[in-house]
């Protein structure tokens, strides 16, 4: 009886070191397939530039290859303030990369989230910051065009040399013709006192009144010689 009573109590003890053996092994092994399925750490997002266009791309690094719903959001003060989009991406050893396009600004900040049930729901820490260098650089705007010089009247017109003479009007221009109006007869019913051309009576009348004078004076003095010859008588 004693020796049964041994031997349960030593089997008894070896299934209970086996339990606690094989329940090691199972938490063992569910943390360590737990780790190998899918970590937030196998995930990593970047803003870069594809020609002059701007995207974010996602990689996941996970062998085992577990689904995940990668959600990227534009930030502002901490605050999404835009959803810019939402891809399914499979990881693997060699790593998966899905793109999302966007026009991204300088410096601008973009929070990056997981979901891959039952092993991640959570943020790629820190949020994603964009380079301090736009993809499409500015375009410089165009020089002012020079104005086209316009010829002054100095340039288009020769100056005379020193020493040239200048060319005198003719006398013909320059003196202007004498007045002839004093020779041409005047108007009708002007006075023939104002008359000084060949066409006056001046000189008629001048001598019409000469010729009176000789004859008066003539007739007096014969009146006074008859008049001392009867006298005389």
């Amino acid at each position: 009886m004693a020796v049964l009573s041994v031997s349960r109590r030593t089997v008894s003890r070896s299934v209970r070191a086996l339990g606690v053996v094989s329940a090691s092994a199972a938490l063992a092994i569910g943390v360590a397939g737990n780790a190998a399925a899918c970590n937030i750490d196998e995930f990593s997002a970047e803003a870069k530039c594809v020609g002059d266009k701007g995207v974010i791309s996602v990689t996941d690094v996970d062998p085992a290859g577990v689904p995940a719903t990668i959600t990227v959001f534009l930030q502002n003060n901490g605050a999404d303030i835009k959803k810019v989009g939402e891809q399914v991406v499979k990881g693997s050893a060699k790593g998966t990369t899905i793109t999302f396009e966007e026009d991204w600004k300088p410096n601008a900040v973009y929070r990056v989230h997981v979901d891959a049930k039952p092993y991640v729901d959570e943020d790629i820490e820190p949020n994603l910051t964009t380079p301090g260098t736009a993809c499409k650089k500015d375009e410089e705007p165009p020089a002012p065009e020079e104005p086209t010089p316009t010829p002054s009247e100095s340039s288009s017109t020769p100056s005379e040399e020193p020493g040239t003479p200048t060319p005198s009007a003719p006398e013909s221009e320059s003196t202007p013709p004498a007045d002839t109006a004093s020779n041409a007869p005047s108007p009708a019913g002007d006075s023939n006192l104002a008359e000084t051309g060949a066409n006056s009576n001046t000189g008629l009348i001048a001598g019409v009144a000469a010729a009176l004078v000789v004859v008066g004076g003539g007739a007096v003095f014969f009146g006074m010689r008859r008049r001392g010859a009867n006298s005389a008588r």
